[in-house]
């Protein structure tokens, strides 16, 4: 995708939970290589506007495409691409814990419909390498510390090479260095890969740390700041 198109585009768009539209008139154009905070109270929609992109949530009216993928038309035999080239990060990890690191990686390979051992073999052991987990592969995921646990987590959301990473508050369980590890890392990534990235957050701290854009969700709407 080339840099001046879009990643995320809404226009217009009323979004929806349940049916029930719970931000109207949303707009966003999110580029290659941009970084993005959600932030705003609980249940203020910003858990909507995630489900949206990734085709669990139907759009209410207006426009959305994320990637080649137009929300308006998207069919549920679709959504399975749809989110192979969305990386998703969870603040408390989602591992499996009943196998190995390897094995963690190699079934989200399998359910996205690699065949090949070898090659699923290499391209887990260069995800691991990005984030500094290559030698750890072996290691059952309680073996591991939260912060290695959660970059094992970005290491699988980059198994695909997505051109989008959604990042749901992977802060939130860590302590404060971990934190900050965790943030360089998703900061590398973003500026090194063009990988555009959308983090939900409630620490402000993180936004003066480390810039990016902002949108703040409020009484219904969903604005950049």
């Amino acid at each position: 995708m080339e840099n001046n198109t879009p990643v995320v585009e809404f226009s217009s768009a009323d979004i929806t939970n349940s049916d029930v539209v719970v931000i109207e008139d949303f707009n966003l154009k999110l580029y290659p290589g941009e970084w993005l905070y959600l932030t705003g109270k609980v249940g203020s929609g910003k858990t909507s506007i995630i489900r949206t992109i990734i085709g669990e949530n139907r759009l209410g009216s207006g426009y959305a495409r994320v990637g080649d993928f137009d929300l308006t038309t998207l069919k549920k035999k679709q959504i399975p691409y749809l989110r192979r080239d969305i990386g998703i990060i969870f603040q408390d990890f989602q591992l499996l814990m009943d196998r190995s690191i390897e094995d963690n990686l190699l079934f989200v390979l399998k359910s996205t419909d690699w065949k090949d051992p070898d090659a699923m073999h290499r391209r887990i052991m260069a995800a691991l390498k990005l984030v500094g987990m290559d030698t750890k592969a072996h290691k059952m995921p309680h073996q591991l510390s939260g912060g290695e646990q959660q970059r094992v987590a970005i290491a699988r959301a980059l198994l695909n090479e997505p051109q989008l990473i959604l990042a749901d508050e992977p802060t939130g369980n860590l302590d404060e260095d971990t934190a900050d590890e965790i943030m360089n890392l998703l900061q590398k990534i973003n500026k090194e890969g063009k990988t555009a990235v959308l983090m939900v957050t409630h620490n402000k701290a993180l936004l003066e740390q480390y810039p990016g854009r902002v949108l703040v969700c409020e009484n219904g709407h969903c604005n950049e700041i």
